[in-house]
């Protein structure tokens, strides 16, 4: 078994627990309302035996791009790229640090921090992307929230082309007395990409009322693996949700309003939905080498670049 760390906010008894040497994935985050013991992450109970794939549980933290790359292939300043997929044709899928070590820097009671360079941490995946990088990120208790803090550094001579995404799987029900047909899922995205084997086409259209989340939707009625976008923030932030009608619970996503996509997926035979948060679609490298604006960024030299996510879980407000 891997060792986890686990964190405490001992005035409200939030407890937190990740995995530094899977990823940095935290896997397990508890909050305490109204004298129940409430778990907001879904997890597998053998996860920190390192039995299950670490993009399937906790939050898989994906860098330098989000999502897949179609058939692992990519150009970029005029060199061609092929990363290693599992067959010909296949996607190359959430970067390269959800499934190795990172390193712990600093500790305390109710944080933890740890970081993640290519170069240190995944020689063997260099040369699978155009320059080096370093990835820090803290995870912090207070009251009933997680907050999170991801630091983006190009320790590199070239510039560094990037994208980031989490991908929190969240528990539903949020108690045993409600049901997963009391939940409903709320987000502010108007529009989607159009795909076609999981890769955006370039276009974007609509919501649909499959996958409408703007008034909220009920999760029974959905099943969903989209890229939304035309993300309209309240104000400076994003804020997404999983309402608990039977519970008298919400879970509450909120993050810095620079993301602009979300990715919301139904994982098949669990109760449990992802609401995942990119500064940029599926296989942005690759629309953005065909012109298509879509959030895909480029670190220089030296540059860091700073981002935040909030996890809270909180009443329903009458």
């Amino acid at each position: 078994m891997m060792p986890a760390i686990t964190i405490r906010d001992t005035t409200s008894g939030s407890q937190a627990q990740v995995l530094p040497e899977l990823g940095f994935n935290l896997f397990q985050f508890s909050v305490t309302v109204q004298g129940q013991t409430i778990e907001v992450l879904d997890a597998d109970e053998d996860f920190a035996e390192g039995n299950v794939k670490p993009s399937r549980c906790g939050i898989p933290i994906l860098f330098p791009f989000p999502n897949r790359i179609d058939a692992g292939k990519f150009s970029w300043d005029g060199k061609e790229y092929q990363l290693p997929t599992p067959k010909p044709g296949a996607h190359y899928i959430h970067g390269f640090c959800l499934d190795r070590p990172w390193r712990v820097t600093e500790q305390t009671e109710s944080s933890v921090t740890a970081e993640f360079q290519l170069s240190k941490d995944a020689p063997d995946r260099i040369d699978f992307w155009p320059a080096d990088f370093i990835i820090q990120c803290t995870y912090l208790l207070r009251g009933n929230a997680l907050k999170s803090q991801f630091t983006f550094k190009n320790p590199d001579s070239k510039p560094l082309p990037w994208g980031f995404g989490t991908h929190a799987y969240f528990k539903i029900p949020l108690s045993e007395g409600s049901s997963v047909e009391h939940c409903l899922l709320e987000a502010p995205a108007h529009q989607q990409w159009k795909l076609e084997n999981f890769i955006p086409t370039g276009e974007r259209v609509p919501v649909t009322e499959a996958n409408d989340l703007t008034d909220g939707a009920y999760y029974s009625t959905l099943k969903l693996d989209d890229v939304l976008t035309d993300l309209k923030p309240d104000g400076k932030t994003l804020m997404c949700s999983i309402v608990d009608e039977g519970a008298g619970l919400q879970t509450v996503q909120e993050c810095d309003g620079r993301f602009r996509e979300l990715v919301v997926f139904t994982p098949p035979g669990r109760n449990a939905v992802c609401l995942e948060p990119y500064t940029c679609p599926t296989d942005a490298i690759n629309l953005t080498a065909k012109g298509i604006e879509c959030g895909w960024e480029t670190l220089a030299p030296g540059a860091e670049h700073h981002t935040w996510i909030d996890i809270r879980l909180e009443p329903i407000m009458a």
